[in-house]
């Protein structure tokens, strides 16, 4: 029983070093031995290029309160202008639910906790709140643009959007 043991053991080095030898026999000696990383062929290594996957950003019951209560979807939050503007765009589905967010009479602002920040809507001189405010109609996407002055706000942040009755928490800022 021993001898089958050991002469087991012996086959599958024999085995294992015979297959390293020809690898290395089928390669070219000028240049250097190649190693097989992790990632399958044909795709990057994650060290190489950072993942382009983005989750749905409100899954589940939160994506549909949205959506049942305010009539709006793709609630997006961005760094715009080399962070002196943070930009809020959201999709209209219901226009009769979303009128609560065009309306000229609520102040829009958004607050990050984490840099202790209230942003508001600027309003220019000949231009007026750089918002849009017209009347909503379904389909349509509509945005706004906060003050970011100082750059206070940082991509990655988790912010909450008010308008009005309206409150959009951890919209992360891209």
């Amino acid at each position: 029983m021993i001898r089958l043991t050991i002469f087991a053991n012996l086959l599958l080095c024999g085995a294992l070093w015979g297959q390293s030898a020809s690898s290395a026999s089928t390669q070219d000696k000028t240049k250097p031995p190649v190693t097989q990383s992790a990632a399958p062929a044909g795709q990057p290594s994650a060290a190489a290029a950072p993942s382009r996957y983005r989750p749905n950003r409100f899954a589940g019951r939160a994506g549909t309160y949205y959506k049942l209560v305010w009539g709006v979807e793709s609630l997006n939050v961005k760094w715009a202008e080399s962070g002196e503007v943070i930009r809020f765009s959201y999709r209209v589905l219901d226009a009769d639910k979303a009128k609560a967010l065009n309306d000229k009479k609520s102040e829009p602002f958004l607050i990050d906790p984490r840099a202790k920040v209230k942003l508001v809507v600027p309003s220019l001189e000949q231009v007026g709140q750089l918002r849009q405010s017209s009347t909503p109609e379904a389909g349509k996407s509509y945005w706004m643009a906060f003050s970011n002055k100082g750059r206070l706000v940082k991509r990655g942040d988790h912010v909450s959007v008010v308008i009005g009755k309206f409150r959009a928490d951890g919209l992360v800022v891209d």
